[in-house]
């Protein structure tokens, strides 16, 4: 059985990676302001991580979602690294992607008492009373290489049995994983009950190849899908004319995904279609999906988001995509206008 908790996350919600100076440092104000206008458009489901800003996204969230006693929201965050203080962090230099303050270095901890851990320190530095969803953050070869045995081994031996008992208090409501590969999704269905999964990429107008044994996998297992990276680190919200470095899976884009979207930015103009819009639209028409959560490192972001969700987009788009081989002509797609 699905949760029911994570079959009520709406379409739409914000990540808040952003929130922990991704990239770029931004202002509390400014961080604050991406949130107020999430909230103002409706917007009621939160992803954030310690890893994001080394703390830096929790604290913000937080203080957000304090104001004015905001309390119908859903809120997730992460397990799996404990933040610990460091005297000799250089707090000017980007670490991990982020321009952080935050005198605070990683260590992994997917033991019982790491979750148990991670979980507490995480109600303080959001200063709120409830976290909803637990995710095990980064369990997988992309992020440990050699060491994810190990890592998988203390998850098993401890850490999940902690998620499943903080399930069973009532004291969260879901729990799952927050990865960038759907294999170790699969695996970890094989051995434990999983609410849902934060899926960065890997089911996007780019890439559909989990449409035949991950997502019926997870449809009988019972999990839900949260999809980050719909817009595959960029190229799918910039597109390919802007100029400058185009970005793929975290990483400078190859040729051949150039290509890829070059052309389908063609068929976008030929339906007057936003390539963003489409991005953003497609992995939701999979039963699986529940969610997708765009990160947004601007207040001004929020309204175009919205705007992009809505698009109406005709079924001679998707259509045509199907027959140039540019998506899978099994995966279901929005139902367009005619």
């Amino acid at each position: 059985m699905v949760a029911a908790f994570v079959g009520s996350l709406p379409s739409l919600g914000l990540g808040c990676a952003s929130l922990g100076n991704l990239y770029r440092p931004i202002t509390r104000d400014e961080a604050l302001a991406i949130v107020d206008a999430a909230w103002d458009a409706g917007m009621r489901y939160f992803d954030t991580a310690p890893y994001y800003g080394l703390g830096l996204s929790e604290r913000r969230l937080g203080d957000a979602l304090r104001k004015q006693k905001r309390a119908d929201y859903m809120l997730s965050t992460k397990v799996g690294r404990l933040l610990d203080p460091d005297t000799a962090t250089d707090i000017a230099a980007e670490r991990h992607g982020f321009v952080t303050a935050m005198p605070f270095k990683v260590r992994y901890d997917y033991s019982y008492d790491g979750v148990m851990r991670s979980y507490e320190a995480s109600l303080h530095r959001l200063g709120l009373a409830r976290i909803d969803i637990l995710l095990v953050h980064d369990i997988g070869v992309v992020t440990h290489g050699a060491d994810n045995q190990r890592y998988l081994a203390d998850l098993w031996n401890g850490g999940y049995r902690a998620l499943d008992e903080l399930r069973s208090s009532g004291a969260i409501s879901a729990i799952g994983l927050g990865v960038n590969e759907w294999q170790a999704c699969a695996d970890a269905m094989e051995k434990g009950r999983w609410d849902c999964f934060l899926l960065a990429g890997r089911y996007t107008l780019l890439e559909q190849e989990p449409l035949y044994g991950f997502l019926p996998q997870c449809e009988a297992h019972g999990a839900k899908i949260i999809l980050g990276g719909a817009y595959n680190s960029g190229i799918l919200a910039t597109g390919t004319r802007r100029g400058g470095e185009l970005h793929y899976n975290y990483g400078p884009a190859p040729q051949s995904i150039i290509d890829r979207v070059t052309r389908i930015e063609e068929i976008c103009d030929a339906h007057n279609v936003a390539l963003a819009a489409a991005a953003l639209q497609f992995p939701l028409a999979h039963s699986v999906v529940q969610c997708v959560i765009p990160g947004l490192g601007e207040a001004r972001r929020v309204r175009q988001t919205e705007q992009l969700m809505s698009q109406a987009i005709p079924s001679a788009f998707w259509q045509q995509l199907k027959q140039e081989g540019l998506l899978d002509i099994e995966a279901p797609v929005p139902a367009g206008r005619d």
